[in-house]
């Protein structure tokens, strides 16, 4: 089987690579390019710790192919530090000690972030609703909701200064 050529922006860095067209993003990720935050968990799409957002959109990597990603911008776990400071939600994450194992924890930020993108003041039911596709087997998920609410806390706070 041949192979493709693809240049995608991940993490504000441009990379062109030629890759097997069955190669899955999260792989891409992982293996060509070195951005191990992005997990693989179950294979099935159902625990969301492959979680990135693609043109600012959280999308579960292990369902897409690299080669769709082609001439998209892809933002991993490790794009969201800017200047050596914690995004917002890996800053509420931390505070509330919101993780554990912290298997899920980078899949949990990304689409975190999204929600908030979606609904800047969520309640507890609407984080809840918004996560149940990204699965922890660890926290109970009542620290993860105090994240997310604090790190919108913040989101505002910082929008009305």
């Amino acid at each position: 089987m041949g192979r493709t050529s693809i240049t995608v922006n991940v993490d504000k860095v441009d990379y062109t690579d030629d890759v097997e067209p069955r190669m899955l993003l999260v792989q891409y990720l992982r293996e060509s390019l070195g951005k191990t935050g992005t997990l693989i968990g179950c294979d099935t799409s159902n625990c969301g710790a492959c979680t990135v957002h693609l043109d600012g959109v959280s999308v579960k990597s292990c369902t897409m192919l690299a080669i769709q990603a082609d001439g998209h911008e892809v933002t991993t776990i490790e794009g969201l530090a800017q200047d050596g400071e914690l995004h917002p939600m890996q800053a509420a994450f931390h505070e509330c000690h919101a993780l554990q194992c912290g298997f899920c924890t980078p899949g949990m930020i990304m689409q975190s972030i999204d929600l908030l993108n979606e609904h800047p003041n969520p309640d507890e039911q609407t984080v809840r609703d918004n996560l149940e596709g990204n699965l922890c087997r660890c926290t109970g998920y009542q620290n993860i909701v105090k994240a997310v609410q604090t790190a919108a806390n913040a989101t505002s706070e910082e929008g009305a200064a």
